[in-house]
């Protein structure tokens, strides 16, 4: 996975420069390429050798060569040559949240050059006294290094699951590979992932071993037997592969994808039926012979239950459920029809109108939503009132030169500090869709934000609350809100809550979304999307929704169009 060690380099190209007060021009685009690194569906080595790589947004001729030079040596020159000149554990600490360039370099000079030394200082209240902190910057500094840890020892699902897939891929075309699985937390669409689990099934194990550990991107090889094996991929984490006959497949496949305690319970079931469930199928106890195996259906259907999908396998109810024939029907990828929350060019996006409304066409949607930054965002790249206007004119022209796909125009309009919007109503009016979202004062009070949240769904013209808790996986934590109160508000106003796709949000997550799914409120799968890449992160949304019992019904974006139009409009005055 070159594209995300090179991301990974030009994300510390960007801390280098920033430590030095560099260009923020400069520093931006190493931080949007990396982003964008990161998200990049086709394999960087693929681009450069067909002399694409100016097709990665934000990439031009100077971090192209760096991107080729890299590939070619396996170094940046000139990052290493930066990176030298930066005192030790500078860069560590300013990945800690709150925790910027200026600070870094001071606690570097004070002998604070790594995070556990941080943690320690901190604890003992030996920070506060440096300029700008205090002891509540303490408390934060210290929820930080709590995220960054996590980060650390869990990889977020975005990053995972693509790793995954191209292990699996490469193994798939490997001699002796029969069938092949990715399991585990991530085939349960957890938010972060600690290791990855691969199955397979072959006559030829030895075969199938030598072929996973001789793997490129195997950094080195952890455990190597006769039908299991471990490596440390490239990108830190852990890969684990079981090979296993055919007909005990779908046994290994429920024990290997678990949870866990779903798996203890399913156990226990088959116990009180007088069979033994294991990674190698299900025996009677009395004879030892085998009954099921080869299919997940077949381990399920033996202990009286029909196959319960992967994403509700936690033991949260979903084994009573199945029993009393009371599984949901989960929504599905399929049922997707539209992308409400993208962004273009107008604001922080890389990509035209034009070519937004492609990629949504290339992916067989119904419509899909512009949905640009309102004016505060000025990081993002906020439009005016005046700015608006003329996107949206731009919108509703290549709207009418696309009759096999409804265009939307909408915003992304920020929740001000106050609960009221960034636009005007007159504004928003116009506009066939009102996503709205929090980009500032995340520290306001429980209080203060749940207000706010509150007054921007009681708006008439708003229609989504979009990544409803702010989090940032690895990066940032939730703000403080009275969840409850904002989804009766929700369902009150008859406006939906989103589950914002991005790799790095799921927000809102799993446990949130079930909370929403047992309101009765509304939810709306978006990606949020700054490139076309981004579109594919409707996966992840989806993911999340399955593991929240969310059915299609309650998903705005699987409704037609006419339908999804008339409900917006049923909120305006």
């Amino acid at each position: 996975m070159k594209n995300l060690e090179i991301a990974r380099l030009f994300k510390l190209m960007a801390d280098v420069l920033e430590l030095k007060e560099d260009n923020v021009f400069r520093i931006r685009a190493y931080r949007r390429a990396a982003q964008n690194l990161e998200s990049l569906s086709e394999d960087v080595k693929t681009l450069a050798r067909e002399d694409r790589l100016d097709a990665i947004p934000g990439v031009g001729k100077d971090l192209a060569g760096k991107i080729t030079e890299y590939l070619r040596t396996g170094r940046i020159r000139a990052i290493d040559r930066a990176a030298k000149k930066i005192p030790e554990g500078v860069v560590a600490l300013m990945n800690v949240p709150g925790i910027g360039p200026k600070t870094a370099m001071r606690l570097s000079r004070k002998g604070i050059t790594d995070v556990d030394r941080l943690e320690k200082a901190a604890r003992a209240g030996r920070l506060r006294g440096l300029p700008g902190i205090q002891a509540k910057t303490e408390q934060s500094i210290l929820r930080g290094i709590e995220l960054v840890r996590a980060g650390q020892e869990r990889m977020p699902l975005g990053r995972a699951l693509p790793i995954a897939r191209a292990l699996a891929d490469g193994l798939r075309r490997r001699r002796g590979v029969k069938e092949i699985a990715v399991a585990g937390s991530i085939r349960r669409g957890r938010e972060t992932v600690g290791d990855i689990d691969l199955l397979v099934t072959s006559d030829q194990p030895r075969a199938v071993i030598e072929a996973f550990v001789t793997l490129p991107d195997a950094a080195n090889v952890l455990e190597k037997g006769e039908t299991k094996a471990s490596i440390r991929h490239r990108d830190g984490i852990q890969v684990d592969l079981r090979v296993v006959e055919p007909e005990c497949f779908g046994a290994a496949l429920v024990y290997f994808t678990g949870s866990k305690q779903h798996n203890i319970r399913l156990r226990e079931m088959a116990l009180r039926k007088g069979l033994k469930i294991s990674e190698y199928g299900v025996f009677r106890e009395s004879s030892g012979k085998r009954t099921a195996g080869a299919t997940e259906e077949e381990v399920y259907a033996a202990v009286g239950l029909p196959w319960i999908a992967p994403e509700l396998r936690e033991d949260s109810g979903e084994l009573e459920a199945a029993l009393a024939k009371r599984l949901p029907t989960l929504v599905g990828l399929a049922d997707i029809r539209g992308d409400l929350h993208c962004h273009t060019r107008a604001s922080d996006g890389h990509h035209t109108i034009e070519k937004l409304v492609g990629a949504a066409r290339d992916r067989g949607y119904e419509y899909v939503a512009i949905s640009d930054h309102s004016g505060s965002a000025r990081v993002a790249g906020g439009l005016s009132i005046d700015e608006l206007r003329a996107h949206v004119a731009k919108i509703r022209a290549v709207a009418r030169a696309s009759p096999d796909i409804t265009v939307l125009a909408a915003t992304e309009c920020d929740i001000l500090p106050d609960g009221s919007m960034d636009y005007p109503d007159e504004a928003l009016a116009d506009l066939d869709l009102v996503v709205a979202a929090v980009h500032s004062r995340f520290k306001q009070s429980r209080t203060e934000m749940t207000r706010r949240l509150c007054a921007a769904l009681a708006n008439p013209h708003v229609d989504v609350l979009a990544h409803p808790s702010g989090r940032l996986l690895g990066e940032r934590g939730p703000y403080a809100f009275d969840l409850d109160r904002v989804l009766d508000t929700a369902r009150r106003h008859d406006k939906a809550l989103e589950i914002n796709a991005y790799p790095t949000r799921l927000d809102l997550n799993d446990v949130q979304a079930r909370r929403a799914h047992e309101r009765g409120v509304l939810l709306a799968i978006d990606t949020d999307a700054h490139v076309l890449d981004h579109l594919a992160a409707m996966e992840l949304g989806v993911m999340t929704a399955r593991r929240a019992w969310v059915g299609k019904a309650e998903v705005v974006n699987t409704w037609p169009v006419k339908k999804l139009q008339a409900w917006a409009r049923a909120h305006a005055p």
